[in-house]
């Protein structure tokens, strides 16, 4: 999914017009609506800031929001750069095999919430 389908998606859900999310968030509606069109000039990227905001406008997580702008969160940000080498195996495992991390890694964090 791209940031701007999820925008919008959260937007209609949320039975807000561009309008009234642009003034919600402090934007201009047809910036906006580039933003969920993926038209925006090349090298133009909604900010982490305008994310923030969209994210508590719409009610969705700030986090999703932020990586399917192709922006790293910085609690993911800053665990990166503690455990580079964590981070690079993860990257190159096969889908089936980092289902199967996952799958471990929230039995561990439940286990440790209990």
């Amino acid at each position: 999914m791209r940031f701007g389908k999820r925008v919008r998606e959260l937007r209609k859900a949320n039975g807000l017009t561009l309008r009234d999310l642009s003034q919600r968030v402090g934007v201009g509606f047809t910036y906006l609506s580039k933003i969920e069109t993926n038209t925006l000039e090349a090298g133009h990227k909604a900010s982490e800031q305008l994310i923030h905001k969209l994210a508590i406008e719409l009610g969705g997580d700030e986090d999703e929001l932020l990586l399917l702008a192709e922006k790293v969160p910085e609690p993911i940000r800053r665990r990166m750069i503690e455990r580079p080498e964590a981070f690079r195996i993860l990257a190159e495992l096969r889908d089936e095999d980092l289902d199967s991390v996952l799958r471990r890694a929230v039995q561990l964090r439940r286990q440790k919430t209990s």
